[in-house]
């Protein structure tokens, strides 16, 4: 039906998550028909963006930096880190805005059906970052891998690790969410806010 760049174009944006065939028709005629000035703002920032945008060096998460500013920022408290699978997941806990201590991104999970081992996920990384001996060290590792059997796998690989090393180690909690009702809740959740009670 459309000529081929257009239709490269709609192939292009359907690598977007929840974004099926008719949507990226949709923002191709829009993008096209009605807003070209904006198409080539997004041409040109997402060119940026690939070309500039990389890990930092100490936390892995995403930046134009050799060294993010959250890394960087000398108020937040650096003996205090927390782990998470993938960059949106610290955007969501800053966003929170209760969390003042540093990250490490491990950009996924330990998955070895699909190849994905502890080098992948940058942990010899996180090895040296528990090892280092100075004042302000790493006093608390805190796991925030997703709930999922690969998640919790991968929080009990590092726990192990950073055990071994002589830093306390804890896991965010997982349950009822506020607002939630019981009878909506499936059962696995039940069974972890069960198991993970605390006292009043």
């Amino acid at each position: 039906m459309f000529s081929p760049l257009i239709e490269d174009l709609i192939r292009a944006l359907r690598c977007l998550p929840g974004v099926g065939p008719k949507s990226a028709q949709r923002m191709a005629m829009y993008l096209l028909e009605k807003d070209r000035d904006a198409a080539g703002l997004l041409a040109y920032s997402l060119q940026q963006a690939v070309d500039k945008v990389g890990r930092c060096g100490r936390c892995r998460t995403l930046t134009e930096q050799p060294v993010c500013a959250l890394c960087n920022n000398p108020r937040r408290d650096h003996a205090l880190l927390c782990v998470v699978e993938t960059p949106a997941d610290v955007l969501a806990i800053e966003q929170a805005g209760n969390y003042h201590g540093v990250y490490f991104v491990l950009h996924g999970h330990l998955s070895p059906i699909d190849g994905v081992g502890p080098a992948d996920l940058g942990l010899d990384l996180l090895g040296e970052r528990l090892s280092e001996q100075h004042e302000g060290r790493i006093t608390e590792l805190i796991i925030a891998t997703n709930p999922t059997v690969e998640g919790e796998a991968t929080a009990q690989f590092i726990a192990e690790r950073a055990r071994a090393k002589g830093v306390q180690v804890s896991r965010i909690a997982h349950g009822v969410p506020i607002g939630g009702e019981l009878e909506y809740i499936d059962g696995g959740t039940l069974a972890h806010a069960f198991n993970s009670r605390t006292a009043l």
